[in-house]
């Protein structure tokens, strides 16, 4: 296990003691090299904490995608009387290749169901087929490129679902390259929707102050940042940290912003039993109107009739 941890870019001695702070529900790795490799884990951390992934030397050429399921633990949460206000950062996949090093965060008080899946490069053009071409910017060697993708709620489930009910015995691979297939498709299909431009090659200053961007819209959702307040903390031009955001989040910067605050608006209507009203001005709107029209936008129905849909499915 720890050769294969090694290999995976993730070597013990990289955590220096912050496995103390990790309760560990679930670890499986299923390896079915050189085409593909599932690793299912389902963690709580008592405390935050942070590691970087080194590079991976499992197979020469192919891409790391890390589905991540990420929910607040309310047992914990009870537990330490602490509330949180944000998730740190929405049920996501990433994008990254081998070669890159990436920082891996596990945030306090909060469950992860994670199904990384690493994927030799040949052998993804074939499940792709006809329709690589589409998506060239993932084969091309000479960028160094990172790929990040809200999770849709049939991936959510479909996560949930590999992570919560682990198969053994018979059959067992088939069991799960089927699923990672699916899972991938599943992404490929919402990538597929994304602007089409010529992607460029990303420098480790720019992805992290690209990150730092996304971190600050995702803790000032109540107050939207300004242009300048985005420079200051990208070190970025204003041109490029648009044209990169849009690369890497397959959003704009104001579009990824709005569907932060109607995510947390639905979640303040759903688990908070907040009125519209409330939801609303909690998170900076004082145009109710327009806050209606923007979650229905993003749902299909005004924030009242969806949240009266909620409380019938919980009733």
């Amino acid at each position: 296990m720890l050769d294969l941890a090694e290999r995976l870019g993730m070597p013990a001695s990289g955590f220096n003691g912050s496995l103390d702070f990790l309760r560990l529900n679930e670890i499986h790795i299923v390896d079915m090299l050189p085409e593909i490799l599932l690793m299912i884990r389902c963690v709580i951390a008592e405390e935050t904490f942070t590691y970087r992934r080194k590079p991976i030397n499992v197979a020469k050429k192919g891409l790391l995608f890390s589905f991540q399921n990420i929910i607040s633990d309310s047992s914990y949460h009870n537990e330490n009387s602490h509330d949180e206000k944000f998730l740190p950062t929405q049920p996501h996949v990433r994008i990254t290749p081998f070669h890159l090093e990436s920082e891996v965060v596990f945030p306090k008080g909060f469950a992860i169901s994670q199904i990384t899946i690493l994927i030799e490069l040949d052998f993804l053009k074939r499940f792709i087929g006809k329709d690589q071409e589409a998506f060239g910017y993932l084969f091309n060697d000479e960028k160094t490129l990172l790929i990040e993708e809200f999770m849709s709620p049939e991936i959510a489930d479909l996560v949930s679902e590999i992570a919560n009910f682990p198969i053994l015995g018979t059959l067992s691979e088939a069991y799960y390259k089927l699923k990672s297939l699916e899972l991938l498709y599943l992404l490929f299909k919402n990538l597929s929707k994304r602007e089409h431009f010529i992607h460029q090659s990303l420098r480790s200053n720019e992805i992290a102050g690209l990150y730092r961007v996304r971190d600050a819209i995702s803790s000032s959702l109540e107050q939207p940042l300004t242009q300048g307040d985005l420079i200051k903390i990208s070190g970025i031009n204003v041109l490029k940290l648009r044209k990169l955001f849009r690369q890497v989040f397959g959003k704009g910067i104001y579009e990824y912003s709005q569907y932060l605050r109607m995510q947390e608006a639905a979640r303040l209507l759903r688990e908070k039993h907040l009125s519209v009203s409330e939801a609303g001005y909690q998170l900076g709107f004082t145009n109710l109107s327009y806050f209606g029209r923007l979650f229905e936008q993003h749902f299909g129905m005004k924030p009242k009739k969806w949240s009266e849909k909620q409380k019938l499915k919980e009733n």
